[in-house]
């Protein structure tokens, strides 16, 4: 390749304060690293920059244990299967949790890791929100009283009874079980309990990202949860995963990811576990079974209920305006066999109207009863405004003397029965229909789901000639905007796509660009206030999970986290001080509701969404900072984020003369001076730098929290990711240089060669210094050319 044509991309310095980069996770050093674009006979190299990772040092590996774990010591004589069991039979435990009717509802296995009753299984043996009993091969039963750890994404958890005197089962080092050694697993499958089974390991293989054992053994249901031993009865892992594809495969989770969870536990008291996921009871009241639960913005359920028709409720407990007014949800269906919908004039028992899709049509009943005879299907039929395997919007008009149904904005039925003329609002499901439900609203009149014809029309013209060969134009994005909001013009353009398939993967793209737009506008005005005081942090960090989930309602996480602050309040006196206060605080979060550090899989994105990190209660140090700065800010104490370089950090300044810093990552330790002295050395080239204790401002923090998602999306090889993290940071800060050239570069690699061109001549023209105006003279050039070949 000529000089002429070789393009090199300036490397760029991202702060060292940073969160969770690095180019082999799970170290802690700097790399450098290069992404080789090699594009139409020009190479881009694009040097990204160094990076610090806040993993463990490899050199240091964790072995973490209960003080009670029993631990292998790499000896013994090897045991017959027989033996084996007999061993272990005493250790392993049924684990079962019970449904909304006190039945059980689940059963798998467990086994016994520390004499004073810790117990370890699967996490999803366990189920959420749901009371979970153990019982012993001799028929003891123990209630769990707490659930001592869990790990969402390996699988684990670590259960706590009242118990002494139990019989653990040692654990073995790690990676000290070899290939083609026999195994035998101990579990309770399709409910035969207390069964054994033996074979070989037949090696460690990947799935979904996880190290796993591959087990030459037969798996069912049941035997998750279950230990694996080896021939000295040592526990090498624990069953998680049996093959689809034949029946003697199955996979268990190492044994060392268990260690790294005990070192680090998130105990969350049972009354606690029972909250996880569930809906708030001030406004919503499930009725009849079924499992209702509320996640990302949705409420989702599944499970036969038991009232009519298997029927489940769940009644709104908002306040109804005087009539007329309306009532609308979004449903989507897992099946569109199923039936679930809208409920209203509801007596909170049996008697209710419903509009619902059942079976591809819809319909309105009434139910007057629990009796079969009760229940009247007014109107039934189907519509080609109904979307099969999409959301669909379902709205009631209720008004003195009639009941206006829509779907999608078409009106279906017209009622004029009077039976009940008041009551409750809410959803409904029925049989074992799985349905996931959004934006419920209720409103004296609710504006339509969908563009006015003309505003459809005008899109349609507008996107009428839009090429297939390119995205679209930054102009025709502008224009869009202007004629309707994000939710019509996403929907005017799915309509499109669906008729044009050529044109569909540009439509999404420009449905997409509209969403990133509206949300970067909201995060501009944010940070347009003029103090910092006035700059809300949480919705900031909402707006950067909704960038890249477009379900994430704001409001719903600001009142939860304003729910939770009023918990805390009521546990204080009025004249609480601030040491009281930030006791309260800490204890509510680490040891009452379970928030804790992600350890066994830091990088994954969720832990970057604070939306996340809010409903599986873990997250990166920089997502639980934010919810401890703004819980701490509602209760009256001063506490600001502080970008230690590697490891964010915050400062309470309300207990102490200097401020104290404060771990949020480590369950709220204090850190003292000379702690974060050597954090700051250690991890900027052995330079201490006193900038980097001093308060982060509100942007810069958020500045931070796109960071990492970029560097995710680097190490994903995610273009468009990253090109939506860049896009949105030079939204909130228009100073950040070299994060426009990447956004040059960005552009070009997707496409937007337009775009490309104008971030080339914005930085031509302002000439900045350190950068090589030569080469990107050179890629604005060659951009020229690219253009005129389109």
């Amino acid at each position: 390749m000529s000089g002429e044509n070789r393009i090199q991309a300036e490397a760029i310095p991202f702060e060292g304060k940073q969160e969770m980069i690095g180019c082999q996770k799970g170290t802690a050093r700097f790399c450098d690293r290069q992404v080789i674009l090699i594009l139409s006979g020009l190479m881009l190299i694009l040097l990204l920059p160094p990076v610090f990772s806040a993993g463990a040092d490899p050199a240091e590996p964790i072995v973490a244990r209960h003080p009670d774990v029993s631990e292998s010591t790499g000896t013994g004589l090897s045991l017959s299967a027989e033996a084996l069991a007999e061993q272990a039979k005493s250790s392993v435990v049924a684990v079962s949790f019970a449904g909304r009717d006190g039945q059980q509802a689940g059963l798998g296995t467990g086994f016994v890791i520390s004499a004073d009753g810790l117990i370890a299984t699967n996490l999803h043996v366990i189920g959420e929100a749901r009371p979970i009993s153990v019982q012993f091969m001799d028929g003891k039963k123990y209630d769990v009283k707490e659930v001592h750890a869990t790990d969402r994404q390996m699988d684990l958890a670590v259960l706590k009874v009242d118990a002494e005197d139990l019989t653990p089962l040692p654990l073995a080092e790690p990676d000290s079980l070899k290939q083609g050694a026999e195994v035998i697993a101990l579990g309770n499958p399709q409910g035969l309990r207390y069964s054994v089974v033996k074979g070989v390991n037949s090696g460690t293989r990947e799935i979904d990202g996880k190290p796993m054992i591959q087990l030459a053994i037969p798996i069912e249901p049941g035997n998750s949860g279950g230990p694996v031993l080896d021939a000295q009865g040592y526990v090498q892992g624990i069953v998680t995963l049996k093959s689809a594809v034949t029946r003697n495969l199955g996979y268990a989770v190492n044994i060392s990811a268990l260690k790294v969870l005990l070192e680090k536990p998130n105990p969350v008291p049972m009354n606690r576990w029972l909250t996880i996921g569930t809906l708030d009871e001030r406004h919503w009241k499930p009725l009849f079974g079924s499992r209702w639960r509320q996640r990302a913005g949705r409420i989702m359920v599944e499970g036969f209920g038991n009232g009519l028709g298997s029927r489940s409720l769940c009644v709104s407990q908002e306040d109804l305006p005087a009539l007329p007014y309306e009532i609308a949800v979004e449903v989507k269906l897992d099946d569109e066999s199923g039936a679930a919908g809208l409920i209203f004039y509801s007596d909170e028992n049996t008697k209710h109207y419903g509009f619902y899709p059942s079976n591809q049509s819809l319909r309105i009943s009434r139910f007057d009863g629990s009796d079969v005879f009760l229940w009247r299907v007014l109107e039934e039929k189907k519509s080609n405004s109904y979307r099969e395997g999409e959301w669909n919007q379902l709205k009631v008009r209720l008004e003195t003397d009639r009941i206006l149904c829509f779907v999608n904005d078409e009106q279906i039925f017209e009622i004029k029965d009077q039976r009940y003329t008041q009551g409750k609002a809410g959803l409904a499901k029925f049989r074992n229909t799985v349905a996931a439900f959004r934006g419920f609203q209720v409103a004296r009149e609710i504006a339509p789901y969908r563009p006015s014809k003309e505003t459809a029309q005008k899109i349609l013209d507008l996107t009428e000639d839009l090429r297939v060969d390119r995205p679209p134009h930054a102009e025709l994005i502008e224009e869009v905007v202007k004629e309707t909001d994000e939710k019509r013009a996403q929907q005017a353009l799915q309509e499109r796509a669906r008729l044009l398939t050529k044109q569909a993967e540009r439509l999404q793209q420009l449905a997409q660009s509209i969403h990133e737009r509206v949300v970067r506008d909201d995060l501009q005005q944010l940070f347009k206030k003029q103090k910092e005081s006035e700059i809300d942090l949480l919705t900031a960090a909402l707006l950067v999970a909704r960038l890249d989930n477009a379900e994430v309602e704001v409001k719903t996480y600001l009142n939860q986290v304003a729910g939770m602050a009023n918990e805390i309040q009521k546990t204080l006196p009025a004249d609480a001080s601030p040491k009281v206060k930030l006791k309260a605080l800490n204890d509510y979060l680490f040891q009452e509701t379970g928030f804790h550090g992600s350890r066994t899989n830091y990088y994954s994105r969720s832990n970057s969404y604070i939306n996340e990190t809010i409903e599986d209660r873990e997250g990166l140090p920089i997502t639980l900072a934010i919810l401890y700065m703004e819980l701490g800010s509602k209760l009256g104490l001063d506490i600001e984020g502080v970008g230690l370089p590697g490891h964010f950090v915050v400062r309470v300044n309300s207990t102490a003369e200097k401020g104290e810093l404060v771990d949020v990552f480590e369950r709220g330790e204090v850190v003292s001076e000379d702690a974060a002295r050597a954090i700051i050395v250690s991890a900027n080239s052995g330079r201490f730098d006193e900038e980097f204790l001093k308060a982060q401002p509100k942007k810069e923090i958020i500045k931070r929290m796109l960071r990492n998602l970029l560097n995710l999306a680097r190490d994903d090889e995610d273009v468009q990711a990253m090109l939506r993290y860049v896009e949105t940071m030079i939204a909130i800060d228009e100073d950040l240089l070299q994060e426009r050239w990447l956004r040059a570069v960005l552009r070009y690699q997707t496409g937007r060669i337009t775009e490309a061109m104008a971030d080339a001549d914005f930085l031509l023209e302002k000439s900045p210094e350190g950068f090589d105006l030569r080469r990107i003279q050179e890629f604005r050039d060659y951009l020229e050319t690219v253009k005129s070949t389109e």
